[in-house]
């Protein structure tokens, strides 16, 4: 049974007449007469009754008639459904982010892609690099906003950097300021209480290392929690917390923000996608806009 057929039955069952059905689906009335008796051999029954020029419905055309029609009306949903996609008026955008960048950068970018495209819907997980890195090797997600380096052993990603950002030390306007005041060396921070994120957020390593690497492990009076956490920590005087500069413009009041003395630490964030998987069409439309709402990999 093929498509075309049933689109014939239909004009048929509907016009009560060949040469008008042929007239409606623009095709040549012996084609038409051709496909509807093909049609009946492959079903094995006469749709139609013809006796002396009138056309009516057999009892087996009458049974096929309701069921054509659901068949043709399914294909028009499916094909309007695809054609909304292509122009982006339906879909989805899976998309995973480190906290900091649900904070700083997606807000004005994410309005913006809702404002073009309405019709789609937005899903953010919201986590650490490591955790995401694992929610795109599962397909969990289209597109994430990652620190790179990769982990070890990370599955097969395309990235592409998007931007570079500071990190600074926040604290208490509670507490005496760290380090007497001015900028914040990493070996300052060997005497200074520390709160720290959970297991998991790229931001945890940068710091853990580079306290490392000056000698010293980093003293924790709360750890494993998420940024919001953190930043509640913080501000009631747990400790330091080293977070992304962009975050620490939005913490409000009650936290010092202090910069970071001598080799600036940083962090590159990208845009990752599975490599064996193209992301969908909207997904690709908000990773040109997060692509240029970053300049592309621009600075900190």
């Amino acid at each position: 049974m093929q498509f075309q057929q049933l689109v014939y039955f239909v004009a048929v069952a509907e016009t009560r007449h060949f040469t008008r059905a042929a007239e409606r689906v623009h095709v040549a009335q012996p084609s038409l007469s051709q496909q509807i008796r093909a049609l009946e051999r492959e079903l094995g029954a006469e749709l139609f009754s013809r006796a002396r020029g009138n056309i009516a419905l057999t009892d087996a055309g009458e049974a096929l008639l309701p069921l054509a029609r659901r068949i043709l009306a399914d294909a028009d949903t499916a094909r309007l459904e695809v054609q909304e996609l292509a122009r982006l008026q339906r879909g989805r955008v899976r998309l995973g982010a480190t906290p900091s960048l649900c904070t700083g950068l997606l807000p004005g970018v994410l309005r913006d892609f809702h404002a073009a495209h309405p019709g789609i819907q937005l899903l953010i997980e919201e986590s650490g690099s490591h955790d995401l890195v694992r929610e795109l090797a599962r397909g969990a997600l289209d597109l994430a906003l990652i620190a790179l380096p990769l982990p070890p052993a990370a599955p097969a990603l395309t990235t592409m950097e998007l931007l570079t950002e500071d990190l600074v030390v926040i604290s208490s306007d509670a507490v005496p300021v760290p380090g007497g005041g001015g900028p914040l060396t990493i070996a300052a921070l060997r005497e200074e209480p520390m709160v720290m994120f959970r297991h998991g957020y790229d931001l945890r390593e940068l710091t853990v290392a580079a306290c490392r690497a000056e000698g010293f492990e980093p003293a924790f009076t709360v750890e494993g929690g998420e940024m919001d956490a953190v930043l509640g920590f913080v501000r009631a005087g747990l400790g330091l917390a080293v977070v992304p500069a962009m975050v620490a413009g939005t913490t409000g009041p009650g936290v010092r923000v202090t910069p970071l003395a001598g080799s600036p630490l940083r962090r590159t964030i990208a845009l990752a996608h599975r490599t064996d998987v193209a992301p969908p069409r909207a997904a690709r439309e908000l990773k040109r806009m997060l692509l240029a709402g970053s300049g592309g990999g621009g600075g900190g």
